[in-house]
């Protein structure tokens, strides 16, 4: 990997953050980001998932912030007088103090050999602590650009570490310098191990009918030895960020993540500012596998001064990451994908629309439980199937087993596999609503397991419904298997899979995914026949169209292929069939809804109590006549 290649294809901004290139560049990175956005969509994620993210770093600032005001709060003690105010720490760099950078690249992660000429890359003299005006773009920004050999232990899955002081001016980082130039504690430090080691997976895919494959031999030899394999990456570009902030901080008192940053001196009185190291830019997909075949690597570095606001949310994202790797273990993966959307996202998006993005992502949230929340309540509640597709229930029982047998199968994050094994237990429940199931122990499959029998309920099978759900089903098929059978001999000849098993899945999920939508039609069928909509589980369709009409509005916010983002407007026509359909279809009193309730029944009801109210009432006047 050659660092000027990594210039065509990306520029840094003045505060050095990554941004992408434009001309020639935008070609590949868009080829690039549609094939991103195809691997999102078979892994069954949404914009509005990274969206919530931005929520999720918002709550923790905010606690970060409620833990810098706890100690405001107490000034007095319980009997009135005035708290002893603890030991406040202050910056060894006020305001206006001059100092020298150092940089230094070296394979040690402890560095002492200060007299390498090689090793020494940047050395910045003058510098003024909280000018944010200076410098050749006006933010007080430097950037220098440093080439160099990769040394072979680095090729061969070394380390590299770049090592950061801060010294007040006239001072040195080298202890060798002597007593009155030594800076001593005076001197703020920070390294940063430049190389990141990734997992690189291999996967023996290959065309099923003619055996090619786009993989390279040695992608093909290291597939039949190993399943992943952990390699040495680099990035070229990194941001050195020193914080500017005058915050008296009491030692011990600090809060996380903040903590971990902050190094007060040996008696608690002074602290040293903070030197962060910034990647949060760097996009995933630009890391380059380090190899034998890289004889020069460039190193950008960028200077900048960082406010204290800005610090706190790098940091938060920086905890974020830590906790997401505890919890659910190695999302790496997945993970940089995200982030790499989300960065876009940032970027790119304009701050009114970034803002309603997020807004409109809470009331996805929002619709989304309560679709949930309405359809278990409609299923619980209900006690007649009139009108209703069972069929459909089945199928959906079948595609949520397809889907959870394809996210085991990718190997993908474990909070979509949970969210998938949930869904199919949700649809396997249904069916006890819409059978009857008994249990049949004479019978015994395979000798072991007793056998199971499902008989239709009485209210779908001695109604109209069952015959209207056979024949759209039998209407159905004529436009499905065709469908199914193209696109599987698609997938076979130009699609490459692990195996049959994998061709399996791929191909029917690849088609549920593409022509799912087509299996509400049945429901449209019998609502047709029946000329009613009431027996329709209004609220939970509701909530999940308005998620559906959000999903289109930010279909054309982020970047994704043209057919795709038509393809979110299949289930707005199919649901406008809904709404025409219970335009015309009048309110017809003697239906059932979807609680088992007609308005016939509702009124007699409410005749009912009328009349039992009128004869308590009779009642208890003989009653008071008698007394």
């Amino acid at each position: 990997m050659a660092g000027g290649e990594d210039d065509g294809q990306q520029e840094a901004t003045s505060n050095g953050e990554v941004v992408p290139a434009t001309a020639d560049g935008e070609v590949e990175q868009s080829e690039n980001q549609e094939g991103d956005q195809r691997e999102k969509q078979s892994y069954g994620q949404s914009f509005f998932a990274i969206a919530k993210t931005l929520i999720t770093r918002a709550v923790i600032i905010y606690f970060i912030s409620s833990f810098f005001r706890r100690g405001a709060n107490n000034t007095q003690t319980p009997g009135g007088a005035p708290a002893v105010a603890p030991n406040t720490a202050f910056n060894i760099f006020a305001n206006g103090t001059v100092f020298d950078l150092y940089i230094y690249l070296s394979e040690a992660e402890y560095f002492r050999d200060f007299n390498d000429p090689k090793a020494k890359v940047w050395t910045e003299h003058g510098l003024t602590y909280g000018d944010w005006y200076s410098g050749p773009d006006g933010d007080g920004s430097r950037v220098i650009t440093h080439s160099f050999e990769p040394p072979k232990r680095l090729l061969n899955n070394g380390s590299i570490y770049l090592h950061v002081y801060v010294t007040k001016n006239g001072k040195s980082p080298d202890p060798s310098a002597g007593k009155k130039l030594f800076a001593g504690e005076m001197m703020s430090y920070a390294r940063r191990m430049l190389n990141k080691f990734k997992k690189i997976k291999y996967q023996k895919t290959h065309n099923l009918l003619t055996g090619q494959t786009k993989a390279s031999e040695e992608e093909i030899k290291k597939a039949e030895l190993m399943d992943q394999e952990i390699l040495s990456h680099w990035h070229p570009n990194l941001t050195v960020n020193l914080v500017t902030d005058q915050t008296n901080w009491v030692q011990g008192q600090v809060p996380p993540p903040l903590d971990e940053y902050i190094e007060f001196s040996h008696n608690g009185k002074f602290y040293k500012p903070v030197i962060f190291m910034n990647d949060f830019w760097n996009m995933q997909r630009d890391y380059q596998p380090l190899n034998d075949t890289i004889k020069e690597l460039q190193l950008r570095l960028t200077y900048q001064p960082l406010s204290l606001f800005k610090w706190q949310l790098y940091a938060a994202q920086t905890m974020r990451n830590k906790w997401t790797s505890s919890l659910l273990g190695d999302t790496q993966e997945e993970d940089g994908d995200d982030q790499d959307t989300l960065k876009e996202t940032l970027l790119e998006t304009n701050p009114y629309l970034l803002g309603m993005t997020i807004v409109v992502s809470i009331f996805h949230s929002v619709f989304e439980f309560l679709a949930f929340k309405n359809d278990i309540q409609f299923w619980n509640n209900r006690k007649s199937l009139e009108g209703l597709s069972v069929r459909s229930v089945f199928f959906n029982v079948f595609q949520s087993l397809v889907v959870l047998l394809y996210v085991l199968d990718n190997e993908t994050n474990t909070l979509v596999r949970i969210s998938c094994g949930i869904g199919l237990l949700i649809e396997i429940w249904k069916i006890n609503k819409v059978v009857d199931i008994k249990v049949d122990r004479s019978t015994k499959v395979l000798g072991i397991f007793p056998k199971l029998t499902f008989q239709d309920k009485g209210s779908y099978s001695e109604s109209s419904t069952k015959e209207y759900d056979r024949l759209a089903f039998k209407y159905l098929s004529w436009a499905l298997y065709p469908l199914l059978g193209g696109y599987a001999i698609y997938s076979l000849m130009y699609l490459e899979h692990k195996g049959w098993y994998s061709w399996v899945l791929n191909m029917l999920y690849g088609f549920l995914l593409t022509f799912g939508f087509i299996m509400m039609t049945p429901q449209l069928f019998i609502n047709y026949k029946l000329k009613s909509v009431a027996h329709l589980p209004w609220r939970m369709m509701s909530y999940k169209f308005l998620n559906t009409f959000i999903d289109d509005i930010f279909a054309f916010v982020i970047k994704m292929p043209t057919l795709y983002r038509l393809g979110c407007f299949r289930d707005d026509i199919v649901f406008f069939i809904f709404l025409y359909q219970r335009w015309i279809y009048k309110t017809d009193l003697s239906r059932v809804n979807e609680f088992g309730f007609s308005g016939e029944m509702e009124t007699q009801l409410t005749d009912e109590k009328k009349r039992k109210a009128i004869e308590n009432k009779d009642s208890s006047k003989e009653d008071k006549k008698t007394k």
